[in-house]
């Protein structure tokens, strides 16, 4: 029932848009996908490993609101912004990396045998600006289109920890400071599923492929209105060092087809 919830307060959120008179109003819609880094508790901050391992996927469907065809709205904005409705997929699998899991100790070990994932279902909207006119770009086959937008986001994540060495919440196998009561749970670490805020920017750019359909590079950074996303959240009285929320950066590729 709460993901329900979600989608319903989203599309809410998002319907406005779809308001003004339709006369005019263009719709585009695209597929992206591809590789995100997931910056979280996981492993040490600033470390090359720790980047690169964290990975995982996103996949997106996008619906653009084009305002350029509209007589009733202002010629620099419709020649520069479109609304970009969005639900996308997230998943990714992370472990500890960095100095501290390479000592020769149990603590060491504890952290190294952690393992976690997350998985997220992301919907919101973005106000789209576009550095070319819209109309300029559309006569122009073989041209780019380079772009900037922001907005916000509902996440539903589903955040899982656990360890190879077995079930976490004892010193056996927990590494300490997972074991310490951490934002109302009963240890550092939590198998959840939750809703939370975040905001999104992106920056990217189309190529016309065909006067019908674009090709698009789409790079984002996602910050998160939580720091227990990746399933981790230290005690951050006792551990300042982590009290940074999760957020993640993302590359991938789209195409995008225009609707008459």
């Amino acid at each position: 029932m709460n993901y329900l919830k979600i989608i319903a307060l989203l599309l809410f959120t998002v319907l406005p848009f779809k308001s003004f008179p339709q006369e005019g109003l263009t719709h585009e819609i695209g597929l992206v996908a591809g590789r995100i880094e997931f910056r979280s508790d996981y492993g040490q901050r600033g470390d090359t490993k720790t980047n690169l391992n964290n990975t995982g996927f996103q996949i997106g469907f996008v619906d653009y609101l084009n305002f350029s065809y509209v007589d009733y709205v202002n010629n620099y904005f419709k020649e520069h912004f479109k609304v970009r409705n969005e639900l996308t997929y997230i998943q990714a699998d992370l472990q500890h990396y960095g100095e501290w899991t390479e000592k020769n100790t149990v603590p060491s070990k504890q952290l190294k045998e952690m393992r976690g994932s997350t998985k997220l279902v992301n919907l919101g909207f973005q106000l789209e600006f576009n550095f070319i006119d819209i109309h300029r770009f559309e006569k122009t086959p073989g041209g780019f289109l380079p772009y900037i937008s922001i907005g916000p986001q509902i996440s539903y994540y589903t955040a899982t920890a656990s360890s190879e060495l077995g079930e976490l919440g004892n010193p056996l196998t927990t590494y300490p400071k997972y074991l310490t009561p951490s934002d109302g749970r009963p240890h550092g670490y939590s198998n959840e599923s939750k809703a939370v805020f975040s905001a999104a920017i992106n920056i990217g750019t189309r190529y016309k492929l065909t006067p019908m359909s674009d090709l698009m590079l789409d790079l984002r950074a996602q910050a998160f209105g939580s720091d227990w996303v990746d399933g981790l959240n230290p005690n951050q009285d006792l551990y300042p060092e982590n009290k940074g929320n999760d957020w993640l950066t993302f590359i991938g590729l789209g195409y995008v087809y225009y609707f008459e």
